[in-house]
């Protein structure tokens, strides 16, 4: 049993996802009973974390087995008297998996309560603590120090600064109060700190913010695919086209051991500035970040001698990651979705655009990743259909590694091309749930196979372009 409800979502959303979950040839293979068990199952994962803590090491700066035992011993702390592992992932070696254990059901709720925002609630079911711009409400009398209950505001509609919430809120753990209620609603906004650090969380994940900072790097599991898939090797040019915060680029720039040139972009500056300062943390050099649209990266006529950035020349990159915007429906925890079916269905166009982009710049024999955070036919494997018929010169290729699972049916592509991409679906799991006895009661590939599974909703397929037509 779910320890969440399914996820809300806007009533054009959720039909418009019914429809894609029942399409004609998902039931024809599956049968009409197992696509709705595998539809309703979807439902309730994305309300759930991963099951899963990932980091990725920095592996220019420090060896992998050096920054597990590190790991190991702040993980020992954190969680004092519980004996957590920190497992290798074998296919990956440079990404360690932390379980997290989960729904924790005889939490005691309190007396006293912080009401937070959505998104600050997902973070805490994902290990952070609250932050003061979390929080939008709180008990009359809460006084620093206090134990508190603390729920997520699914639907929005708490009042900053009131003193009960009567709406849906959603319990994800207790904590003690590090401010007063009147510390924190009578300050001019300026307040940025931790306002209720979480002992007793719903989900127990490590907290890992400022932790080893130069050597780990926060990362969903699949995130951390994508830039394996793409294999850039030393010396080669590379493309990052939507690279914001930065995450790919600096383990595309790991993987090649510095050597060679990652070309970083993204739209907004503030962006670019990050992505810059993730480089510089991680001492990679190697990476060059321009503030950017990649649907204008292309130079029209020749580039002026000496231009370093964008627009670029056409045909002038070795390989080229393209983890364009996207609905975000495979992101968890996600408790309320409230987009619109018109802002959904805008994406595509957009990833069309981009595709077109990034297949100019693409050599002959370079390899183009597009991926994905969403769940949607229409971002995913409609677009591969639409990239093999528009762009003769591009054929599918397989992926190493390839752990999640096949294409979904109903783009129209063949079960051979299927095969070829890979879909991370999290409605495979048949349970959100891990205890500290489950847990240690389990084998290593056991829990390596639940890491794989139990997971973000992604998408990756992999091209070659074949010649300059």
């Amino acid at each position: 049993m779910s320890f969440f409800s399914k996820i809300l979502l806007q009533p054009e959303v959720e039909e418009y996802l019914g429809t894609m979950f029942r399409n004609k040839e998902l039931i024809s293979a599956l049968g009409t009973l197992e696509a709705e068990r595998k539809y309703e199952s979807l439902l309730n994962c994305l309300t759930h974390p991963p099951a899963f803590t990932t980091v990725r090491v920095n592996t220019h700066l420090a060896s992998v087995k050096q920054v597990k035992n590190l790991l190991f011993e702040e993980i020992h702390k954190q969680f004092k008297d519980l004996s957590v592992p920190v497992l290798q992932h074998p296919e990956l070696q440079d990404i360690l998996l932390i379980p997290v254990i989960g729904p924790r059901r005889d939490l005691r709720k309190q007396s006293s309560e912080v009401i937070v925002g959505a998104q600050c609630g997902n973070s805490v079911l994902r290990g952070a603590h609250v932050f003061v711009p979390g929080i939008i409400s709180a008990s009359k009398f809460m006084k620093a120090g206090d134990v508190v209950s603390v729920y997520s505001d699914i639907e929005g509609k708490c009042k900053r600064g009131a003193k009960v919430f009567l709406g849906t809120k959603v319990f994800i753990g207790n904590g003690i109060s590090e401010l007063s209620r009147s510390e924190i609603f009578s300050s001019s906004g300026s307040l940025k700190g931790i306002g209720v650090r979480m002992t007793d969380p719903v989900y127990l994940s490590p907290s890992l913010d400022n932790v080893l900072s130069s050597y780990l790097f926060l990362q969903n599991l699949p995130s951390a695919v994508v830039s394996h898939v793409l294999n850039p090797q030393p010396g080669e040019r590379i493309l990052d086209m939507c690279a914001a915060p930065g995450g790919k680029t600096t383990h595309l720039a790991t993987l090649m051991h510095d050597q060679g040139e990652v070309i970083s972009m993204d739209k907004t500056a503030n962006k670019v500035k990050k992505i810059k300062q993730n480089a510089a943390l991680l001492q990679l050099n190697c990476v060059k970040a321009f503030c950017c649209d990649g649907t204008k990266a292309l130079a029209i006529g020749k580039k002026e001698d000496g231009q370093e950035g964008p627009p670029f020349s056409a045909e002038s990159f070795d390989r080229i990651l393209l983890d364009v915007p996207c609905s975000g429906m495979g992101q968890r925890p996600n408790m309320a979705y409230f987009w619109t079916l018109k802002e959904v269905m805008s994406y595509q166009p957009l990833q069309r655009k981009l595709f077109s982009t990034a297949v100019k710049l693409l050599k002959p024999g370079g390899t183009l990743v597009y991926s994905t955070c969403t769940i949607t036919l229409s971002e995913n494997e409609e677009q591969v259909a639409w990239a093999l018929e528009t762009f003769p010169c591009l054929q599918l290729q397989s992926q190493e590694p390839h752990i999640g699972g096949e294409g979904m049916m109903g783009a129209g592509l063949s079960l051979d091309q299927l095969k070829l991409l890979q879909r991370f679906d999290p409605s495979s799991v048949t349970s959100c749930e891990m205890d500290i006895n489950s847990l240690q009661d389990s084998r290593e590939e056991d829990l390596i196979l639940l890491a794989n599974k139990d997971c973000i909703g992604f998408f990756i397929a992999k091209f070659i372009k074949l010649n300059s037509k």
